[in-house]
């Protein structure tokens, strides 16, 4: 939580080194196990569709091979447990690749994607991070007050 505030705030963590980078389901096991210790938390199907974009930017980010589509549909399916199709993912990844975020490179059977502009994938989700953690606040705040 300490390390979420830090980045919302713009505060130094200094945890929060380049050396530090972890893949996305190390990062999403340590945040659910202080949530929900007892693995009493899942992720429903619509809000990753709802966070796909910034969901697939991530998992991009910190894959170091097999960039590819159904690599990264295998990782929504064990990080998050969900199951989308072809037909959303494709298009996500086709969308970043004309805004310039992603970068595809073809090979003999399959294409890969790396990020082509870290800067503005790093803007997004952070922006993206704020929105969550902001109303993950609100509701905290609200449910006190029941």
């Amino acid at each position: 939580m300490q390390r979420l505030y830090a980045e919302v705030t713009g505060t130094n963590d200094e945890e929060a080194t380049p050396d530090s980078v972890q893949l996305a389901d190390e990062f999403l096991s340590e945040v659910l196990e202080s949530f929900a210790p007892a693995g009493e938390f899942a992720f429903s199907e619509e809000t990753v569709k709802g966070d796909l974009g910034e969901i697939l930017l991530t998992l991009v980010a910190h894959r170091s091979t097999e960039t590819n589509g159904k690599r990264l549909m295998e990782d929504l399916g064990r990080v998050f447990d969900a199951d989308l199709s072809p037909g959303t993912v494709y298009p996500q990844l086709h969308e970043f690749e004309e805004e310039g975020l992603l970068e595809r490179h073809e090979l003999v059977r399959t294409k890969e994607y790396q990020l082509d502009d870290a800067d503005a994938c790093r803007e997004r989700i952070a922006a993206e991070m704020r929105q969550h953690l902001v109303l993950g606040l609100f509701y905290h705040r609200a449910l006190a007050e029941l």
